[in-house]
């Protein structure tokens, strides 16, 4: 299993759409950094077919430190929860899950 980095991805993108790199940067990284703005403001963000965004709240709880093994309060937080969505489903659950097959030009 690889790891595909930001600049891979956008590299791939460039090349499959025939645009500039650097112009698919842009929107890449604008991309995110709306995905963040939104959840900050505690929007989910629904993408037919690849999956949904929500942002939950995480209750307060007692856990232990590993070295003193004493009580510790763990304040809640906010986290995000990702459901996917049916074609990322169906790709991640085939048994021929050649990425090659997975068509993403018209989606």
């Amino acid at each position: 299993m690889a790891t595909i980095t930001k600049k891979e991805l956008i590299d791939h993108i460039a090349d499959a759409t025939k645009q500039k790199r650097v112009v698919v940067k842009d929107i890449v990284q604008t991309f995110l950094e709306s995905i963040i703005v939104e959840l900050g403001k505690g929007n989910r963000l629904e993408f037919r077919e690849f999956g949904v965004f929500e942002v939950r709240q995480r209750r307060s709880r007692m856990a232990q430190n590993p070295k003193t093994l004493e009580p510790v309060r763990v304040p809640p937080k906010r986290t995000v929860k990702f459901k996917i969505g049916r074609l990322m489903k169906e790709t991640l659950s085939s048994d021929d899950s050649n990425p090659e097959n997975v068509d993403i030009g018209d989606h």
